[in-house]
């Protein structure tokens, strides 16, 4: 009974902030005609007041994001072209990452390195997954294949870590103070900025906790 309530509980916080930060993105995604420009213009303009230069801002369809490699601030489709609240505070917190960036931060360069490395070493154990079954027959090729599998998922399980004080940064010691030192919202509206901020960040919270129990897991069976 323990370990039933052990699991439920695990999987609460896995997937119940996933599912409480779309219900809240969603719920602030109607468009306001209080609100002067898009996500899009927004972006390109708290990059211009704070000096960030040689960074753009495009659409993309890949989820809201910065690549500090091609310095560039992407969001989606109805943060780029939209203006409401959700749009807004996506905005200000992808261009967090790119002010970041700009100040030189360790802990966003150390993620984007280690997320090059994780991703080259996840294909490897998925093929390494694929294979297993196979390696059998030689105990050498069996070891090797199990080291590459444990060693991408560790480096997933860092880059999850390191993500999030790197996520936290952006939110709440530059994307909440700049809209709020920038009286661009209203007093009711930044109570619910901090709400899609704080429902942003439990999600990279479960994510380290699943990636992290997926490790131990395999651990686990390797001893």
């Amino acid at each position: 009974m323990i370990y039933l309530l052990a699991a439920v509980l695990l999987c609460g916080l896995m997937f119940y902030p996933q599912y409480a930060t779309r219900r809240i993105l969603r719920k602030h995604s109607q468009p306001r005609s209080d609100f002067p420009g898009t996500g899009g213009e927004f972006a390109r303009h708290l990059l211009e007041r704070f000096s960030v230069h040689g960074v753009g801002v495009e659409p993309t369809e890949v989820g809201d994001h910065y690549d500090p490699q091609q310095k560039m601030v992407r969001l989606s489709p109805e943060v780029f072209d939209g203006r409401s609240l959700t749009s807004v505070v996506v905005a200000a917190h992808e261009v967090g990452h790119a002010i970041q960036d700009h100040q030189g931060s360790g802990g966003l360069r150390t993620r984007y390195r280690l997320a090059v490395v994780a991703q080259w070493f996840a294909r490897g154990a998925q093929a390494a997954t694929i294979l297993l079954p196979l390696a059998t027959v030689n105990p050498g090729l069996m070891r090797l294949a199990l080291v590459v599998i444990l060693v991408g998922v560790l480096l997933s399980t860092l880059v999850h870590l390191v993500t999030l004080p790197v996520e936290w940064d952006a939110s709440f010691n530059k994307a909440l103070p700049i809209l709020q030192e920038g009286r661009y919202l209203a007093a009711a509206d930044m109570l619910a900025a901090r709400k899609i901020l704080q429902a942003c960040a439990f999600t990279y919270v479960s994510a380290s906790l699943g990636s992290l129990l997926g490790a131990l897991r395999w651990i686990r069976w390797l001893r």
